[in-house]
C-alpha cells in the first residue's frame, strides 16, 4: 500500500502545475539580473573576460569575474527574447526545483498527497524567490538537485557522492549561493559520511572545495566571494541583504508557513546532519531574508515525511477530476507567458530621454534602472555588481538610494541626469532638493536634472 502511494503522483503533478501558474503571472525581472546580460554582451563583443565593470564610470579595476557562465547564459536569453527570456528562464528554474524536490520526496516513499501539500507550502513560503527573475534562479534549480543527491546517498551510500564535485564546479560558475550548497554538503559529509568512510569522505570534501575555484578567476575566486559577503550591502543589511523583518509581508508569510514545516520536520526524527542543516539554514534565513528559500526547500522532505503518516485518501480526487484541475493552471501559464513581463524599470521613452539628456555622460540611477541602462549600452556611474567597486563608492551609492543625507555627497560627483524609481527614498529626497527638478516620468521611474541644466 505504501509503495503504491509513493508511485501515485496525481496530486504532486497538480501541485507542480499550480507552481507554474503562480510563477508566470507574477514573474518580473528584478535587480541583480540584467547586469549579467550586459557583462555577457561585453564578453561576446571583445572575446575576453573584462577585469572591470565596462558600463560603470566608478573605478572597478581588479574585480574577480567569477559567474562568467551565468553572464553568457543571460546574454543569450536577453539578446534573443528580451526580458521574456529571463522570465522564461525563471519558469524553467521553478519547475526544475519543484521536480527535483518531488523526486526527492518520492524516493523517500512519501505519499502523494503529503508531497503535494508540502510543495504548495514551499511555494507560498518563498514567493519572491519563485517569481522574481534574477541570478539566483540558477541556485533555485541546483540546490534541490544537491539535496536529491545527498539524501539518495544517505539512504544508500555509494561512489555517486563524487557527483558533488562536478555539481559544485558548475554551480560556482553560475551563482554565489554555491556557498550555501557547499556548507550543506560539508555538513552531510562531516557528520554523516566521515565516521564510516573517512578517506573517501575527506577526498570528496577536499575536491568539492577545490571545485569552488574552477572558474575563470581560478584562485582569485576567493576574493570574489569575500567581496560579496563583505560588501557594504551585506554589512548594512541593505536591499537583497535585508534581514528577516516583521514589517515585510513576505517575511511574515514565510514565518507562518515555515513554523508548521519545521515542527513537522522535527517530528519526523531527521538524521543529525539534517538537524544541523536546519539550524544553520534557519539562522541564515533570519540574517538575510532571501535565504528563506533554502530553508523551505531543505525542510520540505522531512516535513512531508511526517505529514505522510496522516491519512489523506478521502481528499484524493478521482483521475477525471484531477485531469480537469490541470487544465486551468496550464491555460493560465500559457496566457501569462504570452503577456509582456511586469515593468520594473523605466520604459523605453523615458530611457531614451534620459540618454539624450545625459549627452554621453555617466548617469546616476537606482539599481534596476542602472542595469537597464547598462544593458542598453549606456554608461552609468555605478551599478550591480556593487562588490566590484570600492567600499566608499558602495557606501555612498547605498546612502543615496536610501535617501540618507550622507548620500548627497555622491551628487557632487555626478553632473548627468538622475533616474530613480517613483516613490523611492531617493525620489522623495530629490523632490525636496531645490537644486534638482523633475523633467519627465512614467509609471515606474522619474527623471531629474539639475536646475542649472536649464
Amino acid at each position: 500500500m505504501e509503495a503504491a502511494a509513493a508511485r501515485s503522483t496525481r496530486l504532486t503533478w497538480l501541485a507542480l502545475a499550480f507552481g507554474t501558474t503562480l510563477a508566470v503571472p507574477l514573474a518580473r525581472v528584478g535587480a541583480d539580473a540584467r547586469w549579467l546580460a550586459a557583462m555577457g554582451r561585453e564578453i561576446v563583443r571583445t572575446g575576453s573576460i573584462p577585469a572591470r565593470i565596462p558600463y560603470a564610470a566608478a573605478p572597478s579595476a581588479h574585480w574577480a569575474n567569477v559567474p562568467v557562465l551565468a553572464e553568457l547564459v543571460f546574454h543569450a536569453l536577453e539578446s534573443t527574447l528580451g526580458d521574456r527570456g529571463l522570465v522564461l528562464a525563471q519558469l524553467v528554474a521553478v519547475v526544475t526545483a519543484l521536480v527535483f524536490l518531488a523526486l526527492d520526496m518520492r524516493a523517500a516513499r512519501i505519499p502523494d498527497a503529503a508531497r503535494a501539500v508540502v510543495l504548495v507550502a514551499v511555494l507560498v513560503a518563498a514567493v519572491p524567490a519563485f517569481t522574481v527573475a534574477r541570478s539566483q534562479l540558477f541556485s533555485l534549480a541546483l540546490f534541490p538537485l544537491l539535496l536529491l543527491l545527498l539524501r539518495a546517498d544517505a539512504r544508500a551510500p555509494s561512489r555517486r557522492i563524487w557527483l558533488l564535485v562536478p555539481l559544485i564546479a558548475l554551480w560556482s560558475n553560475l551563482h554565489g549561493a554555491v556557498l550555501v550548497g557547499l556548507v550543506v554538503a560539508g555538513v552531510y559529509l562531516v557528520v554523516e559520511r566521515f565516521p564510516r568512510q573517512r578517506a573517501l569522505t575527506a577526498g570528496v570534501l577536499a575536491a568539492s572545495v577545490g571545485a569552488l575555484f574552477l572558474t575563470p578567476a581560478l584562485l582569485r575566486s576567493g576574493s570574489y566571494y569575500a567581496g560579496v559577503l563583505g560588501g557594504e550591502a551585506a554589512k548594512t543589511g541593505d536591499g537583497m541583504w535585508a534581514p528577516l523583518s516583521p514589517h515585510s509581508f513576505f517575511d511574515v508569510t514565510f514565518v507562518v508557513v515555515a513554523l508548521p514545516l519545521v515542527l513537522l520536520a522535527l517530528r519526523s526524527r531527521p538524521a543529525l546532519w539534517e538537524l544541523v542543516c536546519l539550524v544553520v539554514l534557519a539562522a541564515a534565513a533570519v540574517h538575510v531574508s532571501r535565504n528563506t528559500v533554502w530553508f523551505a526547500l531543505f525542510a520540505a522532505a522531512p516535513a512531508a515525511q511526517r505529514l505522510g503518516s496522516f491519512r489523506f485518501s478521502r481528499f484524493v480526487p478521482r483521475r477525471r477530476m484531477t485531469a480537469l484541475c490541470y487544465f486551468a493552471p496550464l491555460l493560465l501559464a500559457v496566457v501569462g507567458l504570452a503577456q509582456p513581463p511586469v515593468a520594473t524599470s523605466a520604459g523605453g521613452p523615458l530611457l531614451r530621454k534620459t540618454i539624450a539628456l545625459a549627452g554621453g555622460r555617466p548617469i546616476l540611477a537606482d539599481d534596476l534602472d542602472a542595469e537597464r541602462l547598462a544593458l542598453d549600452g549606456q554608461q552609468v556611474w555605478i551599478a550591480n555588481p556593487l562588490d566590484a567597486f570600492s567600499r566608499n563608492d558602495q557606501r555612498s551609492y547605498l546612502e543615496w538610494l536610501s535617501g540618507a543625507p550622507a548620500g548627497d555627497r555622491l551628487l557632487d560627483r555626478v553632473a548627468a541626469p538622475l533616474l530613480v524609481q517613483r516613490g523611492s527614498p531617493a525620489d522623495k529626497r530629490l523632490a525636496r532638493d531645490p537644486a534638482f527638478r523633475a523633467v519627465a516620468h512614467d509609471r515606474v521611474a522619474v527623471l531629474y536634472a539639475g536646475k542649472q541644466s536649464g
